[in-house]
């Protein structure tokens, strides 16, 4: 009977008008972190529908616009939409959620603000400092941050549909998960920015400088890339369907597993590029061949060949019956560069062996970094989600964001194999403060 009853309960509420999928800056709200290494549904893509107006037990049901997003909660969200705080306004100490639809923020400092899951939707930040602003969430659909200040921004799973982000100051800012479809990067400063996993759909990222990218599994599909310096960015597996690449600099980048079906690569560098894989690219790209594997057997030692009709006086013996000394020097000389030939060729295959050798270890340290951020976002999350945010203060999360950062300097600073070693225990350090920390809050 019981059964019966759950299931015509459930068979209503599908039925129900109101029932729907999260929109797509919301996420949702799951207590528990997904297992290690799985990977985690992108903020558009909720892992179950929830009816729109369903709120738990004993609670009012909250007017649409307060649904909540991402972290946000029923309620919590202060309407600033369409306010003016260019001429004098003050801006609430609390942005957290705070819906500024429209809002017009020109210039404003808002340096450390936390605007986890705040809307701001056509909202104007022209000249706006953002720097160290946590955007997480965040929905920026159209928001025109021209020459804004985003450096070491945090925005994962942010909405920048079509946001406007014209000579915008981005370096070090981190976009994981986050959907900039259609947005306008021209001239956009994107050094050290992390992209991973995020949709840069049909962007347009030309004359900006996405130096040392990080962009795993990022989706470019029919982006705007023309004379985009990538170098030693890091685009495995990232999307580059149809999108336009030509004169793009991807010396030393990595490159494995990347798509580039479509993609225009004319005149594009892949000089020392990893693993780079152009089937099915149009154009005639730059740097693709390889160095010689092998050396000439001779030289000549001459710039005049010997003609034919006249003897070698090289080769011809002395009066006496004797070797000749020109020949002597030849043999030797002829000795001494084969010699010197070898032991280049010796030292060349040590130091490409020592050189891969090197790449692989650093790959590993990155993933182990990668891996470590996504920890920390977890956390993160379920602090957010669950009403403790406080915890953000403790000793142990402090510590593990600087091991996090210093981490990934030592990443930058890495030269040789034994610098690695400093990477890795800053990583354990981190893994360590976050495991004390978890054993505290359970």
């Amino acid at each position: 009977m019981r059964r019966s009853i759950s299931l015509a309960l459930t068979a209503a509420i599908v039925a129900a008008p109101g029932f729907a999928a999260l929109p797509a800056h919301a996420a949702p709200a799951v207590l528990a972190a997904p297992a290690h290494g799985q990977a985690r549904a992108s903020a558009g893509t909720p892992a179950w529908p929830v009816p729109a107006g369903w709120t738990p037990a004993g609670q009012a049901a909250a007017p649409a616009a307060e649904q909540a997003a991402g972290p946000c909660r029923p309620g919590q969200r202060a309407n600033l939409r369409g306010r003016d705080f260019t001429r004098g306004a003050q801006l609430p100490a609390s942005l957290r959620c705070a819906d500024l639809t429209g809002a017009k923020l020109d210039g404003q400092e808002l340096v450390q603000k936390d605007l986890t899951g705040a809307i701001l939707r056509d909202a104007s930040l022209k000249e706006a400092n953002l720097t160290q602003v946590t955007l997480k969430y965040a929905d920026l659909r159209g928001a025109n941050l021209t020459e804004a200040d985003l450096g070491q921004v945090k925005a994962d799973h942010a909405d920048l549909r079509g946001a406007i982000l014209v000579d915008a100051e981005a370096g070090q800012a981190e976009f994981p998960y986050a959907d900039l479809s259609g947005a306008k990067l021209t001239r956009a400063e994107l050094t050290q920015v992390e992209f991973t996993s995020a949709k840069l759909v049909g962007a347009d990222l030309s004359e900006s400088t996405p130096g040392q990218l990080k962009a795993r599994k990022a989706d470019f599909t029919r982006a705007r890339l023309r004379e985009a310096p990538l170098t030693q960015a890091n685009l495995r597996n990232a999307v580059f369907v149809d999108a336009d690449l030509t004169e793009a600099e991807f010396t030393m980048a990595e490159l494995a597993g990347a798509d580039f079906t479509g993609a225009t690569v004319e005149k594009a560098s892949f000089t020392m590029a990893d693993d780079a894989n152009l089937e099915g690219a149009k154009g005639t790209p730059t740097g693709l061949a390889g160095l010689p594997t092998s050396f000439p057997t001779s030289l000549p030692l001459g710039g005049e060949e010997t003609p034919e009709d006249e003897p070698s006086t090289a080769a011809a013996p002395d009066e006496g019956g004797g070797i000749s000394v020109g020949l002597v020097m030849v043999v030797l000389s002829a000795v001494g560069l084969a010699v010197t030939v070898v032991a280049w060729g010796v030292s060349a295959q040590r130091r490409t062996r020592r050189n891969a050798r090197f790449t692989l270890m650093r790959r590993g340290a990155e993933e182990d970094i990668t891996r470590l951020g996504e920890e920390i976002d977890r956390l993160d999350y379920e602090f957010q989600i669950s009403g403790r945010g406080g915890m953000t203060a403790d000793h142990d999360w402090r510590q593990a964001l600087d091991a996090y950062e210093a981490a990934k300097n030592a990443l930058v600073m890495a030269r040789r194999e034994q610098d690695l070693h400093l990477v890795a225990r800053a990583v354990q350090d981190g893994r360590n403060a976050l495991g004390r920390l978890r054993g505290r809050v359970r």
